[in-house]
């Protein structure tokens, strides 16, 4: 399809054919888009599978330091597969979303047991099915890695594509979705897909941005219906609101005679599942009956001041109540002693190595 489709124009939005629309975006590309970035220099599938992972709901500037001590560490799909979920998550401490390392860590094992170490680039189902790996990051992987003609459909893409069609509702519904995977299919087009997947996503990040949209400088700013109704900062429509609630727990700081703190590694799925967090508890009586069972000989003193993490879906208020104990016996498989002076090579949880950072060494001073 080379001429705009009627079946497209359901917001009445004046579309582009694709050479057109391709023309316009890569010769903008080539002047101001992004040419430097880390994964863009040696692009193998997997320096690319890793940093689209790492760029799901994380800024490239964000994203830049974590994944060239990810390539440093782990160089290829052999190296992450054979690594200890502790130590890929220690890597990932900080980039939050922590679903995203534990997804990266067995899709690795999943390319080295299934794929023979490669990874399934010339079948968007193979990609796909890998874990954590959805449509639009397969399209990325494939098209960023080999060339070949796919579709790509991130947050960047969205908010162009809203916002050149001025397309009503919320684009996690799944009649949006479809109409913008729509629109995506017609505007890629067959040659220069590496420049032309990076200069979509380029495109939204530096001009077509959620709250300053730049569109005097935007290739497209002729054509765009929310500019032309002055409405840009209206597209797109933002998920519909919910109240946020607030849950509360009560982390136990419980060091010993040689400063070490506690920690429990968190179940593999749920909340910080798999990294390592101080143990916790929904009020004192159940510290001091943890305490009584495992440490009773534990003094536990006043807790600190709560502070707030923030979720995308929640926000929890946290309390820390610290405690010290001589010694105590041998911790097993899930706890194990953390010594904040020569910290461990495990994934914390972010408030949690916040915390710890924190803390005045050989004493319990609060934060």
């Amino acid at each position: 399809m080379t001429d705009a489709s009627p079946s497209l124009l359901d917001s009445g939005a004046p579309v582009l054919g694709r050479t057109a629309f391709s023309q316009r975006l890569l010769d903008w590309f080539d002047r101001h888009g992004r040419h430097d970035l880390p994964w863009q220099h040696d692009r193998t599938p997997y320096r690319v599978w890793v940093s689209e992972i790492m760029l799901q709901q994380t800024q490239v500037a964000t994203v830049i330091p974590y994944f060239e001590r990810f390539m440093q560490r782990f160089p290829d799909v052999a190296a992450l597969a054979e690594a200890s979920q502790d130590e890929v998550l220690h890597l990932w401490t900080g980039l939050g979303y922590y679903a995203r390392g534990r997804n990266l860590h067995k899709a690795a094992r999943v390319v080295t047991a299934e794929h023979g170490g490669r990874f399934p680039v010339h079948s968007l189902d193979a990609m796909v099915a890998l874990p954590g790996v959805g449509r639009s990051t397969a399209g990325a992987v494939i098209a960023q890695s080999t060339g070949d003609r796919a579709v790509i459909l991130d947050g960047n893409v969205k908010r162009v594509l809203t916002r050149l069609h001025a397309l009503e509702g919320w684009a996690g519904r799944p009649a949006v979705e479809r109409g913008l995977w729509r629109l995506a299919e017609h505007y890629t087009p067959q040659g220069r897909v590496v420049d032309f997947t990076q200069a979509m996503m380029d495109l939204g990040a530096t001009l077509c941005r959620r709250g300053q949209p730049d569109c005097e400088r935007c290739p497209f700013n002729d054509v765009c219906v929310a500019h032309a109704r002055g409405e840009e900062r209206r597209f797109p429509e933002p998920k519909p609101k919910k109240a946020i609630p607030v849950r509360t727990t009560r982390m136990l700081v419980l060091r010993d005679a040689c400063g070490h703190i506690l920690l429990e590694q968190r179940p593999s799925q749920g909340l910080w599942g798999g990294l390592w967090s101080l143990p916790q508890f929904d009020g004192d009586d159940e510290i001091d009956d943890w305490l009584a069972l495992h440490a009773p000989l534990a003094r536990r003193e006043q807790a600190w001041a709560s502070f707030v993490h923030v979720f995308s879906h929640f926000r929890l208020e946290i309390t820390p109540v610290p405690a010290s104990v001589s010694s105590l016996d041998a911790v097993g498989e899930t706890r194990r002693w953390y010594d904040p002076e020569q910290p461990d090579a495990v994934g914390l949880a972010a408030p949690v190595k916040k915390l710890l950072e924190s803390l005045t060494p050989f004493a319990l001073t609060p934060p």
